[in-house]
């Protein structure tokens, strides 16, 4: 089994407690050495000055490559190319381009009257912006708003015809669900890199509320797993062993890439990684 390359996923702190814990987490993985970091949105784009501020800095005081999250939500066109063009003017060039999640309270999501109305719009803006790696998400399970069972398959190629260089999935519980989207994305004429998200469960109660929020399909034996190691007090080693065995499956399946949804908590994210051989060791090695 060959060591993947990873990339890892932060979100913007809302206090001074979430500052320094975002910053102990990008200290303790930044030595795996992965392909960039990501900077998400709030719901609603509710922290778009604070993902801007925490993406300048990440890339002004470290050597990681960063990834700004941008989405469509409550703003116009030029306010979104706004933002865009400060990632820009602050050397950011990598832009994960979403539709984004409606704010809280709304049941879907509405464009702006003068926005994007889905993030293939805001995928052509950013691509004739020019100078953009520009990466989108994907739906291993049936996203909980797509029409057919095929529509998430056939939006992503539109995500790519209109500019997109890569794909980040929404997380999932077992390889299996990838593989099935990786061989219809295929079929479908898709020939660009789908990298799987992954999402070390460091709270079994929040991941599997987020996990029904977004439609990702929870297999009664992770549930029956879970509950048994909470009760027993084993929950992180499970988590460890199942997102462990995860990685391996897909890795063995061909993938070669994994992107890690770290909820700025780095310790189960690095267990992982050293046990799929992702360490600042084998950094070290690869630099010789």
């Amino acid at each position: 089994m060959n060591r993947p390359e990873i990339s890892l996923e932060f979100f913007p702190p809302k206090n001074i407690e979430g500052t320094f814990r975002l910053w102990d987490t990008v200290q303790a993985l930044a030595p795996l050495d992965p392909r960039f970091v990501s900077v998400t949105y709030g719901a609603g784009g509710t922290t778009r000055e604070l993902t801007r501020d925490v993406v300048a800095a990440i890339h002004k005081r470290s050597d990681l490559r960063v990834a700004a999250h941008l989405t469509c939500v409550n703003a116009t066109r030029e306010e979104t190319l706004g933002i865009a063009r400060q990632f820009k003017e602050a050397g950011v060039r990598d832009i994960v381009a979403l539709r984004g999640d409606p704010p809280k309270g709304e049941s879907g999501f509405t464009p702006h009257p003068d926005g994007f109305a889905h993030s293939v719009e805001l995928i052509e803006a950013l691509r004739e912006e020019g100078d953009f790696t520009i990466r989108v998400g994907a739906y291993p399970d049936i996203h909980p708003e797509a029409a057919t069972d095929t529509a998430d398959v056939e939006y992503l190629k539109r995500k790519f015809d209109a500019g997109a260089s890569e794909a980040l999935t929404q997380f999932f519980f077992e390889a299996e669900t990838f593989f099935r989207f990786r061989d219809a994305c295929e079929k479908a004429g898709i020939d660009k890199p789908i990298v799987p998200g992954i999402f070390p469960v460091e709270n079994w109660k929040g991941a599997r509320r987020f996990a029904e929020a977004c439609g990702t399909k929870i297999p009664d034996w992770v549930i029956e797993a879970f509950e048994a190691a909470t009760r027993d007090g084993r929950q992180d080693l499970l988590a460890t062993a199942l997102c462990t065995e995860l990685c391996s499956e897909l890795l063995e399946g061909g993938v070669d890439k994994l992107h890690f949804y770290t909820l700025n908590k780095p310790e189960l994210t690095r267990d992982v990684c050293y046990a799929l051989g992702v360490t600042p060791e084998a950094r070290l090695e690869n630099v010789a």
